[in-house]
């Protein structure tokens, strides 16, 4: 038995706990134009990147965010308590170190004295970093951390008591197709409560060197990142990617108003996957790992309306170069709702 032989063996007897993985490799590589979901970077490393893309000076999303919520996190906790006497808890989709997020967790206990807060994440490092911060520093705040899926979740956010806050912020919500992100918006709006609200961070449209800078810094921390999903592959997989045959490239999609990013292969090469087989990359052939959509009001609208919320207040930072939006459970039906918005 030569060695890859022994390596994918060793790698079948422990497929329980690849499976997920493994399935979005051959969903996504085993097709023309190569792709890969961006929920596979947030390994334990890749979580530990992202971490470090937030603080780069090209990566100015959290940090508009940031400034957003610390000014105004008391007036959106108000208005998402608006019309009950109940109190709200918090949830948060892609919650990571949840470190923004405290800024608005601790407006709530302001408000309330306490607060629930159910943090969602694939990342266990970053939920186990929230957890033993929020714990410390915000003893107001009881914390239910959930690891998995948005959809896994779904049963979770449907039995929390009181009214919910959803958070879906760090402009998260641009990795996915118009498609995509109405599906999940509309699945989780099912799940709430009268009253509820949804707080979405969106990413303006804006100058593409702008843009492209926050996507492929200087240092070269987002090319890390981006690399870093092959190791996550070669290390649960088996595979044998060669780093160094590989580079990382954002682009500009004019047509789709988004940010994308690429592996790019840098020769005609083959890459073992077990369970799959040999793999072949011509040179200069991608494999799309992210998108981040931009977008105008009017988009941010339509994507809203068609997924059973009603916008009702626009917070943006002092540059305007990102939006966060309170938008509340429609009680229109969702087929009305949905002819209004066409």
């Amino acid at each position: 038995m030569n060695v890859a032989q022994a390596r994918i063996n060793d790698f079948h007897k422990a497929s329980h706990k690849a499976s997920p993985v493994l399935e979005a490799v051959k969903a996504g590589l085993m097709r023309r134009s190569r792709t890969l979901p961006p929920w596979l970077f947030y390994d334990d490393r890749g979580s530990e990147l992202f971490e470090d893309i937030t603080r780069l000076p090209e990566y100015y999303l959290t940090r508009a965010e940031h400034e957003i919520l610390q000014h105004n996190a008391d007036e959106i906790v108000s208005m998402a308590c608006e019309g009950t006497n109940l109190q709200i808890n918090v949830v948060e989709l892609g919650a990571g170190s949840a470190t923004k997020t405290q800024l608005l967790l601790d407006a709530v206990v302001r408000k309330q004295g306490k607060c629930l807060f159910l943090p969602i994440d694939v990342s266990s490092a970053a939920l186990e970093g929230a957890v033993l911060r929020l714990r410390r520093e915000s003893p107001g705040v009881t914390v239910r951390p959930f690891e998995g899926t948005y959809l896994a979740a779904l049963p979770a956010i449907r039995q929390m008591e009181q009214r919910q806050l959803v958070m879906f912020v760090g402009s998260s919500i641009g990795n996915s197709s118009d498609t995509e992100a109405e599906s999940l918006l509309s699945a989780v709006s099912l799940e709430l409560q009268p009253g509820a609200c949804l707080l979405l961070g969106t990413d303006r449209a804006k100058d593409v060197p702008t843009l492209l800078r926050a996507y492929d810094d200087a240092a070269g921390v987002t090319a890390a990142f981006n690399l870093n999903l092959l190791v996550r592959l070669n290390r649960e997989l088996g595979c044998n990617f060669d780093l160094s045959a590989w580079r990382h490239e954002a682009r500009w999609n004019e047509g789709a108003s988004r940010v994308e990013m690429h592996l790019v292969s840098m020769c005609a090469q083959k890459v073992l996957i077990p369970e799959v087989g040999s793999v072949p990359f011509a040179s200069q052939e991608s494999i799309h790992t992210e998108s981040s959509v931009k977008y105008t009001r009017p988009h941010v609208d339509r994507l809203l309306a068609v997924s059973g919320f009603e916008r009702t207040r626009t917070f943006t930072d002092s540059e305007q170069r990102f939006d966060l939006h309170l938008a509340r459970r429609s009680s229109k039906p969702r087929a009305e709702t949905g002819r209004r918005a066409t």
